[in-house]
């Protein structure tokens, strides 16, 4: 197959760590060709979606994880699979992206469905699922997200389209700081916030659970550094082996068939507790971690997947 990769740039990748990277080092593995662009360079000219960008050998040798050919235009309606892989901000150069990457449906399968990573965005698609997850409030309005504080006492405030644990702040009973954060926030971007009650749990840590095609293959535990209230590895979460419960089955169960109807391939879940918190399709990570852990090979479940559609 020619698979193309839509992904931040390949050189700075952490071959150890890196989700795009292993599953591109899979397909590669399986005899495909791979092909690397950024979103910058994608394009629609007169009826064609085009990216330009230059052919890709991966490689697992640390700070030169790709060789790559001479840049050139393809048209990817000649590609089976591209992949939706840029890290958010989840803004409208993102949202442009996933509009253009819609006209290549149905001869060439985008994984994620970009209508639905659309539609879905990470905070979002939790709303469909109230009994889930912890009390949750999205609004721009400051009486709204005070009425939620002063309802619910110990709060997480953060962007509603951030990612990484960027943003996310902890305001206990005590705090103070609710309107200056709200006029931080609002003063540099015209997005609503999510704020939700806060999980003592969270200190036991975060829980990453992978889905292929709507089914858990496994989890990570992602455990706050000391003093920290964010687990994302992004800012120092470590990462731990760990089991699924009935809970994560239950939920895992209750998400999978939407997931699996609406083209989401790859998602990870975020369960603090019995909570459902996240559920990331934009660009989800923690294969290499799982992998390490659980000695399954996820990469190759997810290609698994993804030839059982084109078939």
């Amino acid at each position: 197959m020619k698979i193309a990769f839509q992904m931040d740039p390949i050189g700075a990748v952490d071959i150890n760590a890196d989700s795009s990277f292993r599953l591109a080092e899979e397909a590669q593995a399986r005899g495909h060709s791979l092909f690397y662009y950024g979103p910058d360079h994608l394009a629609y000219q007169e009826g064609r979606i085009t990216a330009r960008g230059q052919d890709m050998t991966v490689q697992r040798v640390a700070g030169d994880p790709a060789k790559l050919g001479e840049m050139r235009e393809v048209d990817l309606a000649g590609f089976d699979v591209v992949w939706l892989r840029q890290d958010p901000p989840f803004d409208m150069h993102y949202i442009t992206s996933t509009h253009l990457l819609d006209r290549l449906a149905p001869d060439t399968l985008v994984v994620n469905d970009p209508f639905w990573v659309r539609n879905y965005p990470e905070k979002l698609l939790v709303l469909d699922f109230p009994d889930l997850t912890p009390p949750t409030a999205i609004a721009r309005d400051l009486a709204t997200i005070k009425a939620f504080k002063e309802r619910h006492g110990d709060i997480i405030l953060k962007p509603l389209y951030g990612n990484g644990g960027a943003g996310v702040f902890r305001l206990d009973a005590d705090d103070r700081n609710l309107t200056s954060l709200h006029e931080l926030f609002t003063g540099f971007s015209r997005e609503p916030l999510i704020v939700q009650k806060f999980l003592p749990d969270v200190a036991k840590g975060d829980k990453r659970i992978i889905l292929v095609d709507g089914e858990a293959v496994g989890a990570i535990n992602r455990v706050p550094a000391e003093g920290e209230t964010r687990s994302n590895m992004h800012v120092g979460g470590r990462p731990e082996k760990i089991g699924l419960s009935d809970r994560d089955r239950e939920i895992c169960a209750a998400i999978g068939p939407l997931l699996r109807e609406k083209g989401q391939i790859f998602v990870g879940i975020d369960v603090i507790g019995s909570y459902l918190t996240e559920i990331n399709v934009t660009s989800p990570t923690g294969i290499q971690e799982l992998e390490r852990f659980d000695e399954v090979n996820i990469a190759a479940k997810i290609w698994d997947a993804i030839e059982a559609r084109l078939a």
